[in-house]
């Protein structure tokens, strides 16, 4: 913001004081709007955030005496509007200035065409002498956003791939209920001087570059507490438990990391909430495994069935079962698939249930099956299964 915009300021009347006000009776006017206008009492409210700026930059500046005395001289040499075109003379080349004196503005404020040399005997211009006063950060008391937090929780593997609603306890770090969120007994912190209400410092790099830090004094809130809460010790943040009904959405894996939006930390001086992001645990399932959004299952057969063909009755995942056609000579480890029996996709279908076959062999044989298996065997000893492996083996 440049000069003449803070020179027009009136900082008495934004605080509704005299000239000759008392620091007593400055404290008092600011206590009394900085509470009505506070951001956390007007969530959502511009009109108020962009008051109490207003107010704080006003105290700011009156509560400090030297720079009180150095705002009433500036205004008392400047504030009628004289180097500014609204006085009453104008001296030589235009120049407009109280009485008619003849100066350059340009010099005044260091903008001689060309270079930025001491004019009139003023050094670096009256932008630089008054710099130090008006040209302060103009980011305090921003609305602050809210830390982004992170918690777990471990689903079934039926919940996971359904979706589920479940309770999930937060602690964290939320607005002091005493100080509402201020940090000070009243109500009324202070623009930190540290950082001028930034919340960050400059420091030098090297090589020309210009480093940026969260401000010690005040931790990075641009605020510091005048009297603080005995409650938060000024932080302006107390621990928090609440309790949350998160919705996980259906289809969700193992590891998957969730954001919801507005849900972490709350914000400060009416900024918006951080997020919380939920790391899903899925327990394992005796039966069914996942493969993206498919399910998986291996289902035992008998030799005759694989041999000659046939049909089974197959599991799923909360729903009837279903049954599949085994063509003959069904090999062991052959995956069929049932369609639209997996986990529940984005779009709202549903993937497929791999059906893999193991042919399981029977740990004792005796009477007719005995009998029936050694005809089998003498029936296909001329048979080699092994043959092409040994083939192969060779190179052959």
């Amino acid at each position: 913001m440049s000069t003449k915009d803070f020179v027009e300021k009136d900082y008495y009347k934004v605080l509704g004081v005299s000239k000759d006000a008392t620091e007593a009776e400055i404290k008092k006017a600011y206590r009394k709007l900085a509470r009505e206008n506070h951001p956390d009492a007007n969530k959502g409210d511009a009109r108020a955030e962009e008051r109490f700026k207003e107010i704080s930059e006003a105290n700011d500046v009156l509560s400090d005496p030297k720079r009180r005395k150095e705002y009433d001289e500036a205004r008392a040499l400047f504030g009628n509007g004289a180097i500014f075109g609204e006085g009453r003379g104008r001296g030589p080349g235009g120049a407009t200035g109280p009485g008619g004196f003849g100066f350059d503005l340009g010099d005044l404020f260091g903008s001689v065409p060309g270079g930025g040399g001491a004019a009139g005997g003023f050094g670096g211009g009256i932008g630089d002498v008054f710099g130090g006063l008006f040209n302060r950060g103009t980011a305090r008391t921003q609305p602050r956003r809210g830390q982004d937090i992170e918690s777990d929780v471990t689903l079934s593997f039926t919940e996971a791939v359904d979706g589920a609603t479940v309770p999930l306890r937060m602690s964290n770090q939320a607005a002091c209920k005493r100080c509402s969120g201020t940090g000070d007994k009243n109500g009324t912190p202070r623009v930190c001087p540290g950082c001028m209400g930034t919340g960050q410092v400059s420091r030098s790099g090297g090589g020309g570059f210009s480093l940026t830090d969260p401000c010690v004094e005040c931790k990075g809130r641009g605020l510091v507490a005048q009297d603080p809460c005995d409650e938060c010790k000024g932080s302006g943040r107390a621990r928090s438990s609440r309790t949350m009904q998160v919705r996980i959405p259906a289809g969700v894996s193992d590891g998957q990391r969730i954001r919801l939006r507005g849900k972490g930390t709350p914000g400060e001086r009416g900024g918006p909430a951080g997020d919380l992001y939920v790391v899903v645990h899925v327990q394992p399932h005796p039966v069914f495994g996942r493969r993206g959004d498919n399910l998986t299952v291996t289902v035992p057969v008998t030799f005759p069935e694989a041999a000659l063909g046939a049909e089974i009755k197959v599991p799923t995942l909360g729903g009837p079962a279903v049954t599949l056609k085994l063509p003959p000579g069904t090999p062991n480890g052959r995956t069929m698939r049932a369609r639209g029996k997996g986990a529940v996709r984005k779009d709202g279908t549903r993937g497929d249930l791999l059906v893999t076959v193991e042919v399981v062999v029977p740990p004792a044989v005796e009477g007719k099956a005995l009998d029936a298996l050694e005809s089998y065997r003498e029936a296909t000893a001329g048979t080699n299964p092994r043959a092409e492996l040994f083939k192969a083996a060779k190179g052959v």
